[in-house]
C-alpha cells in the first residue's frame, strides 16, 4: 500500500516536469536565441554558450519599426474586446434568464465555423463599403470571433448565478435592468476578466485577417513578424526578438490574471 502511495507523487512529478519542460524549452530557445547573432542561433556549440547581443531588438525597433505595429495591434485588439463584451454580455444575460437554447446554439455554431473560409466575403464587403484596410474592417472581422467567445464564456457563468439574487433586487424596487446592472454584473467579474482576457488574446495573435484584410497603415504584429522572412534567407535573430516582443506583454498580463481566468472558465462547469 505505502509503494502505491509513493508512486503517484512520482507519477505527478514526473508528468508535470514533462509538461512544464514541453511548453517552457521552446520559449526558452526563443529568448535566448533573440540575444545571438543568426550564425550563433545556427551553431549547436552555442546553444547555452555565446557572445550575447542586442543587435536583433535594435532592428527590431530601430529598423522594422515596430511601434506602429504595436499601436495597431493594441487598438484593434481593445477596441474589437470592449465592443464585443458591451454587446455579447447583455446578450449572455438575455439567453440564460430566458433560457434561449437555440439562440445560445447558433452562438456556438458561430463560434466554430471556419473563420478562413469568410475571409474572401469579408474582403468583398470591405471593399465594396470603401472599409478595407481599415480599423473598422478588421475589428469587425475580430468580433466575428471574438463575440461568440465572450457570449459562450458569460452564458455559463450567468446560468450559474442564482436569479433569486435579481428578484430580491427587484422586490426592492430596480428594474430587471437595474438588477443586471448593479447585482449580476459586479457578481460576475471573474467570467467578463476571462471573456476580455481571452477575446484580447486572439486578436493580439490573429495573423490570417490582418494578412488579407489589412493595408500598410493598419497592419498588426502578426504581419510585422512576417517581414523577417524572406525569399532567399531568414533573419533568425530579428524574428526571434519580433516573436519575444509580442509573445512576452501576452503571458505577463496572462499570468497575472490567471486566477479570473480559471474561475471564468470553471463556472459553466459548476451548475446546480
Amino acid at each position: 500500500m505505502s509503494s502505491k502511495r509513493l508512486a503517484y507523487p512520482i507519477f505527478r512529478i514526473v508528468m508535470l516536469t514533462v509538461v512544464v519542460m514541453t511548453l517552457v524549452i521552446p520559449f526558452a530557445w526563443m529568448v535566448l536565441s533573440s540575444f545571438k547573432s543568426n550564425l550563433a542561433i545556427t551553431d549547436p556549440k552555442q546553444l547555452l554558450s555565446f557572445s550575447p547581443t542586442l543587435a536583433n531588438y535594435e532592428t527590431v525597433f530601430g529598423v522594422a519599426d515596430f511601434l506602429p505595429f504595436l499601436i495597431n495591434s493594441l487598438v484593434i485588439g481593445l477596441a474589437s474586446t470592449l465592443v464585443s463584451l458591451v454587446i455579447g454580455v447583455p446578450a449572455a444575460w438575455v439567453m440564460a434568464r430566458y433560457q434561449m437554447t437555440k439562440s445560445s446554439t447558433g452562438v456556438l455554431v458561430a463560434r466554430i465555423i471556419p473563420t478562413i473560409s469568410l475571409l474572401i466575403p469579408w474582403y468583398y464587403i470591405f471593399a465594396q463599403t470603401g472599409l478595407a484596410g481599415t480599423y473598422t474592417s478588421l475589428i469587425l472581422a475580430h468580433m466575428f470571433v471574438s463575440l461568440p467567445l465572450i457570449v459562450w464564456i458569460m452564458l455559463g457563468f450567468f446560468e450559474q448565478l442564482p436569479i433569486d439574487l435579481e428578484e430580491s433586487a427587484q422586490v426592492d424596487g430596480l428594474t430587471p435592468i437595474g438588477a443586471f446592472w448593479r447585482i449580476t454584473l459586479r457578481l460576475s467579474t471573474p467570467g467578463l476578466a476571462t471573456a476580455g482576457i481571452l477575446s484580447f488574446i486572439f486578436s493580439w495573435n490573429n495573423f490570417m485577417f490582418a494578412l488579407i484584410l489589412s493595408s500598410a497603415q493598419t497592419r498588426t504584429l502578426p504581419i510585422a513578424l512576417y517581414n523577417f522572412i524572406s525569399y532567399a534567407s531568414i533573419d533568425w535573430g530579428g524574428l526571434m526578438a519580433a516573436s519575444v516582443t509580442i509573445t512576452l506583454p501576452v503571458c505577463v498580463f496572462a499570468l497575472i490574471f490567471q486566477r479570473y481566468v480559471v474561475a471564468g472558465l470553471t463556472a459553466g462547469s459548476m451548475k446546480g
